[in-house]
């Protein structure tokens, strides 16, 4: 995919901050060593992180347009352009956070032990995912995508990318300790600023949360009259699966998985 874009990823800060914020409520004591924001991205959860672990944050992130940004928080020892699936620590770190980011990477069940046997003794992985698939807000993208454009979108092989909480404790429980949950947080999403109410109803705010994220890999693949269309289309859909409220707001319930797990003392 191309870069990520800093400013519309922010749009929704504070919602994709929070999820962040819960996580990082419930780690409890770490051992001594390197704290490593995994999929750090401009850096939203820096200042939470280095307040509990000054000195000794890393972030790590594909995207060279985040990292400018999560750098101009100072809360960074260090930055390391790498992708998140390939990355390896030079010493074992005490936490590895990632908040938002895991869900792009697949084979989890590879991946999540693997980031396990990096950690220190006592150790701790800490993760939180969308687990949104499902939901009209990503399923239409999926289904929109496949009527419009088959020669291009094929998802009869296609599986969510993240599990159910209670998978990554199945998986993950030979190692070590794990805690587990899901949240369904309830977002009220304001209006399109750029909507004309009787002249231009704007974009749908569904449609405004998810074209920085979700949406991507989708607008890549088209050119844009069909993106055009295709826009138009998961709009009307939206409208119905989440309608407007008298203020123009919507509800928009988005589910997130988390898990800790604890490595035993050496």
């Amino acid at each position: 995919m191309t870069d990520w874009d800093p400013h519309d990823y922010a749009r929704f800060g504070d919602l994709r901050l929070r999820p962040a914020l819960d996580l990082l409520a419930r780690i409890g004591p770490v051992p001594d060593g390197p704290v490593v924001d995994l999929g750090c991205g401009s850096g939203s959860v820096a200042g939470a992180l280095a307040a509990r672990f000054a000195g000794r944050l890393i972030g790590v992130d594909a995207s060279p347009a985040m990292l400018d940004e999560a750098r101009a928080t100072g809360a960074y020892a260090a930055l390391i352009n790498e992708d998140a699936g390939l990355w390896r620590p030079d010493l074992p770190p005490a936490l590895i956070f990632s908040n938002a980011a895991l869900q792009w990477l697949g084979d989890h069940a590879m991946l999540m032990p693997r980031l396990a046997g990096y950690l220190t003794p006592g150790g701790v992985l800490a993760v939180q995912m969308p687990r949104q698939t499902r939901a009209p807000s990503h399923r239409f993208l999926r289904d929109i995508a496949a009527a419009m454009f088959p020669d291009r979108f094929d998802f009869s092989g296609w599986r969510a990318p993240v599990e159910a909480a209670e998978t990554y404790v199945r998986m993950l429980e030979p190692l070590g300790q794990v805690e587990a949950w899901q949240t369904d947080y309830v977002q009220r999403l304001a209006a399109d600023p750029a909507a004309k109410p009787g002249i231009y109803p704007g974009a749908h705010p569904v449609r405004r949360f998810t074209e920085s994220t979700a949406m991507r890999p989708f607008l890549e693949r088209l050119t844009n009259r069909e993106t055009k269309r295709y826009l138009a289309a998961y709009d009307e859909a939206l409208a119905v699966a989440y309608p407007a409220l008298p203020d123009g707001s919507v509800l928009m319930p988005f589910r997130r998985v988390f898990f800790i797990l604890t490595m035993p003392e050496a």
